[in-house]
């Protein structure tokens, strides 16, 4: 008789254990889990002395991963980058930085000496590659608050709570709490008998108790706030002090306002702590990345001008100021936005023209405020995290380093698509403006005063990048799996070829893709 999967796999477990069976499984495709290949950086051994010139587009971190792990293995490698620096969209502003926009708008940083912004990415999760490439790399990592209990939230409206700064921690004990209570309720009312148990009921109301930190069953499970779980209005102290804690807000105010939407945040697969950033700015990436790969590979100030595959292999056409130069190399690997990319004059077929088209681009924009005194730790007892609120801000992060030091530099506005857009109509100076009458709403008069320097930027109208980040209408219908395989000679990657956008890991699993793919090519050879 034959055997069916099941009982096929109820063998494997009996004769290999739990463990052999769930690579059975996974080998089958019923895990719903599958493990991901480990990345084997190509090597010179393979190569046998194959000698292959790479051109890399873009000095962006998809671009130098690329030409870092083609060094490995002893490729010769150029990267061109229009910009003075490495790094891309992966931008650390410091006192100096001069940078005009497609508006016009001219910009010179003038923070104080330890002080910057992050303009582009700002946060690194553990699970990402890019940490192991700051291991590698030596680059130090320190911790970076994206959650903080006593950050605000903050929501503009009519309802009871609108118009005031709520603490993370209140709005989540009162929105946990109520939670709770309903639902231990209509538990205990059998609302929920057709799916529980007995035994099953008793444990999440158990689970309830603790979760919401409500009554028991003779209190009506009722959460009143008790505990301190959402803070005190005197907090305890010494000798008899208790600490003295407020009634929770009314379940119907909770529940109108809002505040309990922005709790799925921390969450995010991408976005749970622990976090991290680079000891010094973000940009320590880019520029160990420079160093491993060496400087004189690197051409900046090259704008890419023609992308032609040929029989040979590539050519490509570069303005260096007023000098237009060509180099012709056995590939290339273009990292340059797609958006942009299918703008540069090429002989790519109109498919690949199509799909580099099909990217949307994202808008995002950022300030950072230096200040003459850490009023946030100081004033409000807020240490790193962020303060996330429905005003056109959206989000304020207070820096996650320096902590008591004289100085420091908050992010006050972090926005996207019609916020971003809003601000960056705007001049820089009127930026400042409206985001120090926006922060004033939460955090008081203290927001607009003692600023020393200021740096904005709008990245759909910032040159060689002209978006954050791209989104796809589909990753599936065929059109953006078009640029994952070759065209002729010439390879694509970047994070908008990965399905971790808008993070430096998308773009170096994505380098990595484009490299082990050439690199096969080349050896099978």
């Amino acid at each position: 008789m034959a055997q069916t999967r099941r009982q096929f796999l109820q063998q494997v477990g009996i004769t290999g254990g739990a463990g052999v069976m769930y690579s059975t499984m996974s080998a089958l495709g019923l895990t719903g889990v599958a493990e991901t290949p480990a990345y084997a950086a190509p090597s010179r051994v393979e190569l046998n002395g194959r000698g292959k010139h790479i051109v890399i587009l873009g000095a962006g971190i998809a671009g130098l991963t690329s030409a870092y792990e083609l060094l490995k293995a002893g490729y010769k490698v150029t990267l061109l980058e229009a910009r003075k620096r490495p790094g891309g969209r992966n931008w650390t502003v410091r006192g100096g930085t001069v940078e005009t926009d497609l508006a016009g708008n001219t910009q010179r940083a003038t923070f104080s000496p330890g002080e910057y912004m992050n303009a582009g990415p700002a946060r690194l999760p553990q699970h990402h590659v890019t940490l192991d490439y700051c291991r590698e790399l030596g680059v130090a990592i320190e911790p970076f608050v994206n959650q903080n209990a006593d950050a605000y939230l903050y929501r503009e409206g009519t309802t009871a709570l609108s118009n005031k700064p709520i603490r993370h921690r209140t709005a989540k004990a009162d929105v946990y709490g109520y939670v709770a209570e309903m639902l231990a309720k209509a538990t205990d009312q059998g609302a929920l008998d057709g799916r529980l148990t007995g035994t099953d009921k008793e444990a999440l109301i158990g689970f309830l108790s603790s979760f919401g930190a409500i009554g028991n069953k003779a209190a009506g499970f009722a959460y009143t706030g008790a505990g301190g779980r959402r803070g005190y209005e005197i907090e305890p102290g010494a000798g008899m002090e208790g600490g003295t804690t407020a009634a929770p807000y009314a379940l119907s105010d909770v529940f109108a306002s809002g505040v309990g939407n922005y709790f799925s945040f921390e969450f995010g697969w991408d976005q749970a702590m622990m976090m991290f950033q680079p000891v010094g700015g973000m940009d320590r990436i880019p520029y160990a990345f420079e160093k491993a790969i060496g400087r004189e590979k690197i051409q900046y100030g090259a704008e890419v001008t023609g992308l032609h595959n040929t029989a040979a292999g590539v050519q490509v056409t570069y303005q260096t100021g007023a000098r237009t130069r060509v180099i012709t190399a056995d590939y290339a690997i273009c990292t340059l936005p797609p958006h942009l990319a299918a703008k540069v004059p090429s002989n790519l077929p109109t498919p690949i023209i199509e799909a580099l088209k099909y990217a949307r681009p994202t808008n995002a924009g950022k300030i950072g405020i230096e200040y003459g005194r850490r009023w946030w730790e100081e004033d409000h007892r807020i240490y790193g995290g962020i303060t996330n609120s429905n005003l056109d801000t959206v989000n304020t992060w207070y820096p996650s380093t320096g902590f008591h030091g004289r100085r420091g530099t908050v992010i006050g506005y972090y926005n996207t698509g019609a916020n971003a857009n809003v601000y960056g109509a705007l001049t820089p100076a009127a930026r400042l403006d409206r985001a120090l009458m926006q922060g004033t709403k939460i955090h008081g008069d203290v927001y607009g005063k003692d600023v020393k320097a200021s740096f904005s930027v709008n990245w759909l109208g910032t040159k060689y990048s002209e978006a954050a980040w791209v989104s796809w209408p589909s990753q599936t219908d065929g059109i953006y799996a078009r640029l994952l395989e070759a065209t002729g000679n010439i390879y694509f990657a970047g994070d908008h070829l990965s399905h971790t956008i808008a993070w430096q890991h998308g773009a170096m699993v994505s380098a990595r893709a484009a490299v082990t793919a050439l690199h096969s090519r080349v050896t099978s050879r």
